[in-house]
């Protein structure tokens, strides 16, 4: 039996990952530190004041020095593209040196070079939650406009060294989540309960400059590459059908939404700026930075992993466990072990409102299970039987090709991470997404070694039909 596919020709199938939970080597290649150097408990912890030894991201999984392993890993896959960031303290150490670092230029040269061996085109994240720490604790991160130029400056380093061997680049990864976690999305070394909101969307606006003029200068020096903007997807449903519900909804798709129509339209939404006013905020936004957000992206893409409810009635408002962007728990829907509620529909939910919104091609950049594996033996090899994860991931993947169906644009999906990887969220390695199994557990033990789980052989066939395989009958 034939079996068709909605999957367009040329659909870039690949898998995503961060250099601070991937390469380790923290200290290696003249590297400088990052702020994820000091933060050893994941997103919401507190940071250190130096590297710690529980600090599980300092090792990472030896990407930085096993890179040819894995990569030939994904090409076994048949992966298209690989998502990966650039760590900018390998660049600019302290982030606010006139020269960059060779020895951290030259890893990446390696790095695409086997890419380009395997015929794999990297997807490259100029700034994935790693800003220098110096940065943070000198200039309170992006707090400070002089980070604007500080950024210019690495990006034309990186564009000047790897504009021909990379087409595909996404300026800030989940940019959107700054208003949440200001210091592991915008460096801001001012905790969080001492920011004040003024300080806050200051901060915001001085990255949507620094993305917008990352994408004037990207079109400038590399005419055929292709500049994305990258967001956290969070479809937002009313708890129950009150009009009260929906106007919640409304402003809660506001705040996901400003930071896309700013990279998307080019300049500041209407709602945001009557939020402004009525919050009594005045922004120092100068005619050169509207001129610079005039610049817009060619696609946008975005990590999806649930959608959250809202409602306006203050007894029903308990946040949904592991969700820093807030909203309340669907009832109708499962969980994974962390709490992130699961729901393919919202996937093709999402895509078709971003699509009828901005008419842009659609990129998923990240998508994927956190669950706690085992390894066993199978036939002589040890591999992880997890048919939960192919579950999940086939489930979605079916509304991305739904969605291409209703005629929205889909670029590609990376499925998030496509190796284990330490999380960001909590930073273990116990909550593990990849099709490949790492051998380090949450106290740093481990050999590093790599084995194929069943999901490895079940993606190398997804992707080699462009999708036909998940409507075959099992």
């Amino acid at each position: 039996m034939t079996h068709t596919t909605p999957f367009p020709q040329g659909f870039l199938w690949g898998g995503a990952t961060a250099a601070n939970q991937l390469e380790g080597a923290y200290a290696e290649g003249g590297k400088g530190l990052s702020i994820q150097d000091v933060m050893p408990h994941g997103i919401m912890g507190a940071p250190t004041e130096e590297p710690t030894p529980d600090n599980l991201k300092l090792a990472g999984i030896d990407f930085y020095h096993r890179y040819a392993e894995d990569i030939a890993l994904f090409a076994e896959m048949g992966f298209k593209t690989f998502r990966l960031s650039i760590a900018w303290s390998r660049i600019f150490p302290n982030g606010d040196e006139e020269t960059p670092n060779e020895e951290g230029l030259a890893f990446y040269d390696r790095v695409f070079d086997e890419c380009a061996k395997h015929g794999i085109e990297p997807l490259v994240t100029i700034s994935h939650y790693e800003t220098p720490l110096h940065l943070a604790r000198t200039y309170d991160g992006w707090s400070d406009r002089r980070l604007i130029g500080f950024y210019e400056r690495y990006v034309r380093t990186l564009f000047a060294r790897y504009g021909s061997k990379v087409k595909y680049w996404l300026t800030f990864n989940e940019i959107n989540s700054v208003l949440h976690a200001p210091l592991l999305s915008g460096g801001i070394w001012t905790p969080k309960d001492q920011l004040s909101t003024q300080n806050l969307y200051q901060a915001c606006h001085h990255e949507l400059v620094a993305s917008a003029l990352a994408t004037k200068i990207g079109h400038e020096m590399m005419p055929e590459a292709r500049i994305g903007c990258m967001v956290i997807a969070m479809p937002t449903y009313p708890l129950t059908p009150n009009p009260d519900d929906i106007i919640k909804v409304m402003k809660a798709d506001h705040d996901n939404y400003f930071f896309t129509d700013i990279h998307a339209r080019g300049v500041y939404p209407g709602y945001k700026l009557r939020e402004f006013r009525e919050a009594g905020i005045e922004l120092d936004i100068t005619d050169e930075d509207r001129e610079i957000l005039s610049h817009t992206v060619d696609f946008i893409s975005f990590s999806y992993y649930m959608s959250i409810c809202e409602t306006a009635d203050p007894a029903r408002m308990a946040k949904g466990e592991g969700n820093i962007m807030g909203g309340v728990p669907n009832p109708t829907l499962p969980s994974s072990e962390w709490g992130w509620q699961i729901d393919p529909q919202g996937l093709r939910f999402i895509l078709n409102q971003l699509w009828d919104r901005f008419g842009l091609p659609l990129f998923i950049v990240e998508n994927g299970l956190g669950a706690k594996d085992q390894l066993v033996e199978v036939d002589g090899e040890l591999t992880v039987l997890d048919d939960y994860r192919i579950d999940y991931l086939r489930e979605h993947l079916i509304q991305i090709g739904e969605a291409v169906k209703d005629g929205v644009e889909v670029m590609g999906y990376t499925s998030w991470g496509p190796i284990d990887l330490v999380s960001a969220s909590t930073a273990q390695m116990s909550k593990r997404y990849g099709f490949i199994y790492v051998d380090r557990n949450d106290d740093g033990t481990g050999t590093l070694a790599r084995y194929r789980k069943k999901s490895f052989g079940w993606y190398a066939d997804v992707i080699e039909s462009n999708g036909a395989s998940l409507s075959a009958a099992e």
